[in-house]
């Protein structure tokens, strides 16, 4: 298996304050990453250091394409919050195909192939029938199918999501699983989620971060891992194709 990123070593600061410590991590063609830990532990850092979006005070990402270092790679993206003003006239068609400017020539109108990619992206979201609808217009839910489509329609190496259902409506929940499962047959994925339980049934290998890294391979993750890692005793609870989790009563420090 041919890797795509690799992080060696890298420490981070965000707002003056330190949030990752010498982090070290590989990510494959066709990996389903999870990455968990305690709020504040330094998930959304690490992701926008993949990104470029901060850039570490020690450490590097390189990346790879066909086992050669290439400068940067192609990364869709999904972030929690999303800033697309949603008083800007634009449609549903128009955020999915903004996707795809990076390969539109300039003064030039999409090709063929490309209006026919992204009609399938907008299908393939459940967004048919608004496409011609303003953004503004749209739920949460709705508006997070769109910045999804925007963010696989350049079909990229691999795609990263922070905390993906945090607006999506539970009618298109399970969907965008099994989307995510659809999309990581060619597309290595990196999902940041607090909820541990949720996450485990889609990922092939867990990162763990508070501060520091814990790597484990595969998904099935005991008790006393998450114990040591989390510092704080969680239980997984399995309800049909959706487990969450739970805390064991436990004391809580109080400073």
């Amino acid at each position: 298996m041919k890797k795509i990123i690799e992080i060696q070593s890298v420490t981070a600061s965000y707002d003056g304050k330190s949030v990752l410590q010498d982090v070290s991590l590989t990510l494959w063609e066709r990996d389903f990453l999870g990455i968990i830990g305690p709020n504040g532990g330094g998930k959304t850092t690490l992701l926008k250091v993949i990104l470029g979006l901060l850039k570490p005070s020690h450490g590097q990402v390189f990346f790879y394409e066909n086992d050669r270092s290439v400068p940067s790679l192609n990364i869709g993206y999904l972030p929690q919050v999303n800033r697309i003003d949603r008083r800007f006239p634009i449609s549903v068609y128009e955020v999915v195909a903004s996707g795809l400017m990076a390969e539109k020539q300039a003064l030039r109108s999409f090709t063929a192939i490309q209006r026919q990619r992204i009609a399938e992206v907008i299908d393939w979201t459940g967004l048919g029938e608004l496409s011609k609808r303003p953004v503004g217009e749209l739920s949460g839910g709705e508006l997070q199918r769109v910045l999804l489509g925007r963010a696989i329609v350049s079909r990229p190496k691999a795609l990263a999501l922070d905390e993906p259902n945090t607006y999506v409506d539970k009618f298109f929940e399970s969907r965008l699983y099994e989307l995510l499962a659809e999309i990581n047959r060619e597309t290595a994925v990196i999902l940041v989620s607090h909820d541990v339980g949720t996450i485990l049934p889609l990922v092939k290998n867990v990162a763990c971060i508070n501060e520091t890294l814990h790597y484990h391979e595969g998904n099935h993750l005991t008790e006393t891992w998450i114990d040591e890692v989390y510092h704080c005793p969680v239980e997984l609870v399995g309800h049909g194709d959706l487990p969450h989790r739970v805390l064991r009563k436990h004391d809580i420090a109080i400073t």
